[in-house]
């Protein structure tokens, strides 16, 4: 029996060739059109080599301050600083200086426009704007170790334009008008509040349909005022940070501590603090709740201003008022919300520094109560040199933490600034953020 002859390959013919040559330019040009538009092709990193020995802070506080250095830093709400470092952010750079010249160390830059820049974890954490799953936002996110520049965490998530970091050392909350987001130290959500794109699972958030006013967070709780169709009035939510269910988490299934629709419409939540015990809570121990129930309770309060009248109120984990204080500021002072929904708040282990637009207010650290208020201030107090610092018009003030009495003050010429200032400080350099600049003092 005659074989068959040999069948002829597809690929022998020129014209076959040619066809698969052609395939081959076509995948390589593509994979390298891709890469040309990738993260890694559009960043730039230059890293440090090695960390910058910590700075040491002054032993007394200067007789005056004058101008080490600026930089345009307009990404970042307040000074981003550790170590030896201080970051700032602007266009689609972020830069870690030297606090003592500003000379650039290291620096990490994208081509796309920086949303913000924040502190989380002794680390710098940048946002940046592109197309997420709704729409442009803020879902590049980057943490960078602030000492050499170095990544240490990528995130793509579904943060919204304007958005702001907050931090309670444990975890990080990224604001949004609609939908709020915790982080871990690692970049991995924990929550999640309010309109999520895409549920996994229906039906697991406790409302829809409302727009957040402001934000605060502490000891591994988030307080937001909401404004919800048909509440009559603003509505005070409490949740946790994180929320495990029989050894799962469950980071789109808020555990809200309680959820209580306000008397007004215009409030403001300004601050979260432990709680200490009362006559009230003493006779609650006579009680058949147990102490692992306690335990659970988690007790705390939560401090709201209001405008009309002006008045500081206070609820309890139950969300139960438990006292209220009049307030004397300019009329209108707490309308409206806070700019991009954080109330200007410094904390000290004896109490919570409270900016209103005008004065500083200071909140006791266990009940919450006023102490006093210092008129005609620009921003939010903080510590240096083991003295508590006002930024006022024209200066600073050295007050006693007590009583609000100004000791001293200290002469800034900030040329022609007159906006809010926010102060940090790293070693012997006093930091002042003055809207999109940040001035190192010394």
């Amino acid at each position: 029996m005659t074989g068959r002859p040999n069948r002829r390959s597809p690929w022998t013919r020129p014209r076959d060739k040619g066809i698969a040559v052609t395939i081959m330019l076509a995948v390589a040009a593509a994979g390298l059109l891709i890469w040309a538009t990738s993260d890694r092709s559009a960043t730039h990193s230059t890293t440090a080599a090695a960390p910058e020995q910590p700075l040491d802070p002054p032993s007394e506080m200067p007789a005056k301050l004058t101008e080490l250095w600026r930089a345009a830093s307009a990404a970042t709400p307040e000074p981003v600083a550790a170590g030896a470092t201080v970051v700032t952010g602007d266009g689609g750079a972020v830069v870690g200086r030297d606090a003592l010249t500003g000379r650039q160390r290291w620096a990490y830059q994208r081509d796309l426009p920086l949303c913000t820049v924040g502190a989380g974890f002794s680390d710098a954490v940048a946002m940046y704007s592109s197309e997420g799953p709704v729409g442009a936002g803020c879902s590049e996110v980057t943490k960078l170790d602030i000492d050499t520049g170095d990544r240490a965490a990528q995130h793509n998530g579904d943060a919204q334009p304007g958005t702001r970091l907050l931090s309670d050392d444990e975890h990080l909350l990224v604001t949004g008008e609609t939908l709020i987001n915790v982080w871990s130290r690692d970049l991995i959500r924990t929550m999640e509040y309010g309109t999520v794109p895409a549920p996994v699972e229906p039906n697991r958030q406790p409302r829809s349909g409302c727009r957040y006013g402001s934000i605060t967070i502490a000891d591994g709780k988030v307080g937001v005022i909401e404004r919800c169709p048909g509440d009559d009035g603003a509505r005070l939510t409490v949740f946790e940070t994180t929320n495990t269910v029989d050894g799962e988490t469950r980071s789109d299934e808020p555990k809200v501590r309680f959820s209580e629709v306000l008397p007004d419409q215009d409030a403001r939540v300004i601050a979260i603090a432990g709680k200490a015990g009362d006559e009230e809570d003493e006779a609650d121990a006579d009680s058949d709740e147990t102490d692992e129930d306690k335990d659970a309770e988690d007790r705390f309060l939560i401090a709201v201003a209001f405008e009309d009248p002006q008045r500081l109120m206070i609820y309890d984990e139950k969300g139960k008022r438990r006292a209220q204080y009049a307030l004397d500021l300019p009329e209108g002072e707490l309308s409206g919300d806070p700019e991009d929904q954080v109330v200007p708040v410094s904390r000290t282990e004896e109490g919570i520094h409270w900016f209103t637009g005008s004065a500083t207010i200071a909140l006791a650290a266990d009940d919450l109560m006023p102490q006093w208020t210092l008129r005609s201030t620009v921003g939010p107090t903080t510590r240096f040199a083991g003295q508590t610092l006002q930024p006022i018009r024209d200066g600073l003030a050295v007050i006693d933490e007590n009583t609000g009495k100004v000791r001293r003050t200290v002469s800034v010429d900030r040329d022609d600034y007159r906006g809010p200032v926010t102060l940090g400080s790293l070693g012997p350099v006093l930091l002042e953020q003055r809207g999109e600049t940040l001035v190192a003092l010394r």
